[in-house]
């Protein structure tokens, strides 16, 4: 045969399938997942019986781990050592084992995923609890398999005289499969199985009458009934799991908190870690010191507040935001008829109960064969003694054993067994054979065999026996639940002043987006100058807030931001400041028209959102507090070709003003627009005429008389009285504030209400900026076009105008 013929020329995706199916079924049935009978993967199994076929039990002496390893290895499972020595390990280890099935001496790994000693150095041998999985493996209970070199024979599973699959969990990751299995109280896997002996049709909430939900060995707290249920329903199922937490006093009315348990399967030095870079990184306030005071008498986390901090708060946040609360899935997959299934907590006691059957019957057929065999001897060893002499010189006058043998079984009638256990017994046992002691095993033989007979013929007796042994079990092994279970999920809330210093700070935003928080110290030794800004941006907002407020920033489009205060960059008063889009993405032809600061959302609060092709719409400020801001959130629906000129926030009693491109004012009050939902797009605000547009939207006290400020595109500016106007209803054409020209008509580009602080800005279209202070200006009547403040042919006409933003000190939504 040629070198080329050697090899089979196949298709690579047929050749990656095939060799692929046969790994990952190798993987599912012989590694990642426990057999549903014992609750043991291969590895495990074969540990288990490597051990007690040493007499490695937890009678004898401890013997070195590399020993028990390179048995395994050499005669069960030929993979690498160190899988070996962890699964070994982990048998060990009581805050992954509920009952450990492997007791070590030496250094077995900790809590906070220290690794264990060298095999070499630990010592190890089978627990008590161990006995019971594997007792009656020598009667022959289970099937036996040729060992991978078919020179020594394995235990397919093992007896398992308790439910192991339950009371110690199991967890795997297999090809397409994986398994989540927590471990349960062996007390009440016990009472469960008994149960579901006694009424096989039980149901999940009779069962859990027994089986409270799972019994972690770090102990803590399970929330949600509903979790556990559906999982013992499905196969599926998931819990919330927390550490137990105590909140005890201090000295100088400060209190810290003791961590004494923690979630299962949770590394307690990563946790420790996690809770002091949250304290280190200023993200949970309040934190004074974290210690990890675990000693050899238990686990024991010390988290130190600072005075007058709200413990309860804290906990919550440490509840959120680190391991110290977990949710745990159920996916109890184990192995069922070399098949992989997802069981439910019926089906697995079932499978359980029929493993167990098939074990005592097994069991008992083994004990019935001996007690027969052993019955027939003694009979023969009676039937000699009796006549003694004569065998006695039968034996004598042979030539060997074998003629012997013939001889008596010639003579006397005995059976080739019988004859072969005469001419066994050695002469000294002559000495002392009592037939009456012989006669009373007869006896004692007779009854075992009538017993065993008994639970062969009976169903009944063969459970009631499964029971007794359970019974017998339970009492010697189970402990008392070591996981407190609550019914339901306690929804956490965390109030924000835990997490965040409270600090004030002043904000500024830029019609552009750039936003900062500068400390009220940076803008002080400023004094309030050199604010860096862009040619052609201005400030929409300057307030002074407390870091645990929230600012709400609303755009032209009809989309708003929300942005916690302590979120936004903190940047000294002469730097420019982080553009929004770097805290939330907004459109590159978006710009910020209002910055609303809230403390508290509260009720009969409302916002007043007017657009430019005339609509208006009033909604509660509280509608607009967000959970989920990482986003630009609608705040109302445009149509196209419209967009916000002006967000103001009222308290239910203001009056609002409309100004129009074309010089049309229209005064009403709030309640003449309807309160409706966030994404509404409002009602008409003012009745417009053709080419015209609304140029903005004021809101001002109904007891107030501010001053209307106008400027237009030819430089003049104008101030009139609000007594000028007529207060009318909604969706009225309103009255003209300009006189109409026939050439080069006065258009508005800005106006505002105002007060006796205020400066209007305006922007002409050749980049110059000029500031009015409105109350320097004579008032007007509504017939007049005010006074030229600029020459427009010049110095360009007026193309935006804006109020110039107040340090507005400080930021009280308490003050009407």
């Amino acid at each position: 045969m040629s070198q080329s013929e050697k090899y089979l020329d196949l298709p690579l995706e047929e050749v990656i399938g095939d060799r692929f199916g046969r790994y990952s079924k190798y993987i599912i049935q012989d590694r990642a997942l426990p057999d549903a009978r014992d609750g043991l993967k291969p590895v495990q199994r074969r540990i288990l019986y490597a051990m007690f076929r040493e007499k490695n039990t937890h009678d004898k002496h401890f013997r070195k781990s590399a020993k028990t390893v390179g048995n395994v290895i050499g005669n069960y499972h030929p993979h690498g050592d160190t899988s070996v020595y962890d699964a070994m390990v982990r048998l060990s280890q009581d805050w992954k084992m509920r009952n450990e099935l492997i007791e070590m001496h030496g250094n077995n790994g900790s809590v906070d995923g220290d690794p264990p000693a060298a095999m070499r150095y630990t010592e190890a041998r089978l627990s008590s609890i161990s006995s019971e999985l594997l007792r009656d493996l020598n009667k022959e209970t289970v099937d036996f398999v040729p060992n991978f070199d078919d020179t020594d024979q394995e235990p397919v599973v093992l007896p398992a005289k308790f439910p192991n699959l339950l009371v110690n969990g199991s967890t795997g990751i297999s090809a397409g499969y994986a398994t989540d299995i927590p471990p349960h109280n062996l007390g009440e896997v016990i009472d469960a199985v008994i149960k579901r002996i006694d009424n096989p049709n039980s149901t999940v909430d009779q069962l859990m009458k027994s089986i409270k939900g799972p019994d972690f060995p770090t102990g803590g707290i399970i929330q949600g009934i509903d979790g556990i249920k559906k999982a013992y329903e499905t196969g599926r199922g998931k819990i919330v799991l927390r550490g137990k937490a105590t909140v005890e006093p201090l000295r100088g009315n400060r209190e810290q908190i003791v961590i004494d348990e923690i979630p299962f399967d949770v590394n307690k030095a990563n946790l420790v870690k996690k809770i002091d870079e949250l304290r280190f990184d200023r993200k949970v306030e309040g934190i004074a010191e974290v210690r990890d005071e675990t000693d050899r008498t238990g686990l024991r986390i010390v988290i130190e507040l600072k005075k007058d901090v709200n413990s309860e708060g804290v906990l919550n946040y440490l509840y959120k935001n680190t391991e110290l609360q977990i949710a745990y899935h159920f996916n109890m997959v184990a192995i069922q008829d070399r098949t992989p299934k997802l069981l439910s907590l019926p089906e697995m006691l079932d499978a359980y109960i029929l493993h167990q059957k098939e074990v005592v019957t097994r069991a008992t057929q083994y004990d019935l064969k001996h007690a027969k065999d052993r019955a027939h001897i003694v009979e023969g060893l009676i039937k000699a003694i009796s006549i003694l002499d004569e065998l006695i010189a039968t034996i004598r006058a042979a030539k060997d054993k074998q003629d012997a043998k013939r001889s008596i079984m010639e003579k006397y009638d005995f059976t080739e067994r019988q004859a072969e256990a005469i001419v066994m017994l050695q002469l000294y046992r002559l000495t002392n054979t009592d037939v009456t002691a012989l006669e009373r095993e007869a006896d004692e033989l007779r009854l075992k065999i009538a017993e065993y007979e008994s639970i062969l013929a009976s169903e009944k007796k063969l459970f009631d026996t499964i029971k007794t042994d359970l019974k017998q079990l339970k009492k010697q092994y189970a402990d008392r639940r070591k996981t407190i279970i609550q019914e339901e999920i306690e929804e956490l809330t965390i109030d924000i002043e835990v997490t965040v210093a409270s600090e004030d700070v002043l904000i500024s935003v830029t019609k552009e987006g750039y936003i900062k928080r500068t400390s009220l110290r940076s803008y002080a030794a400023s004094n309030g100058e050199d604010l860096a800004i862009k040619e052609d941006d201005y400030l929409v907002g300057l307030i002074e807030a407390n870091t645990t407020d929230k600012i709400l920033l609303f755009t032209n489009k009809g989309k708003y931001l929300y942005v916690p205060v302590f979120e936004l960059p903190e940047i000294r008063w002469k730097d420019i400041g982080q553009h929004i889009s770097n805290i939330v993405p907004i459109d590159k032809d978006e710009y910020i028209v209002e910055c609303i600061p809230v403390r508290e959302f509260k009720e009969e609060e409302y916002l007043i959102f007017f657009t430019k092709n005339g609509m208006i719409k009033r909604s509660e400020l509280k509608i607009y507090e967000a959970q989920r801001y990482s986003k630009a959130l609608i705040a109302l629906n445009l149509k196209q070709g419209d967009e916000v000129v002006s967000v103001c926030q009222t308290k239910g009693y203001s009056d609002v003003f409309i100004a129009t491109h074309k010089g049309y004012g229209l005064w009403y009050h709030e309640t003449e627009v309807p309160i409706v939902g966030q994404r509404a797009a409002g009602v008409k605000a003012i009745n417009l005429k053709d080419d015209d547009f609304v140029i903005s939207g004021q809101v001002f006290d109904d007891l107030s008389e501010p001053s209307l400020v106008i400027v237009t595109q030819r430089g003049a500016a104008k101030r009139m009285k609000l007594r000028e106007f007529e207060k009318t209803t909604r969706a009225k054409r309103g009255l003209m504030m300009l006189r109409e020209l026939k050439n080069k008509p006065h258009r508005i580009v800005g106006f505002y209400a105002t007060n006796k602080n205020d400066t209007i800005c305006f922007q002409t279209a050749k980049g110059e900026t000029h500031h009015i202070i409105p109350f320097e200006l004579a008032t007007s009547d509504r017939s007049s076009n005010g006074s030229f403040i600029i020459d427009s042919d010049k110095q360009g006409e007026v193309v935006e105008v804006w109020k110039e933003a107040n340090y507005e000190k400080p930021f009280d939504p308490t003050i009407d």
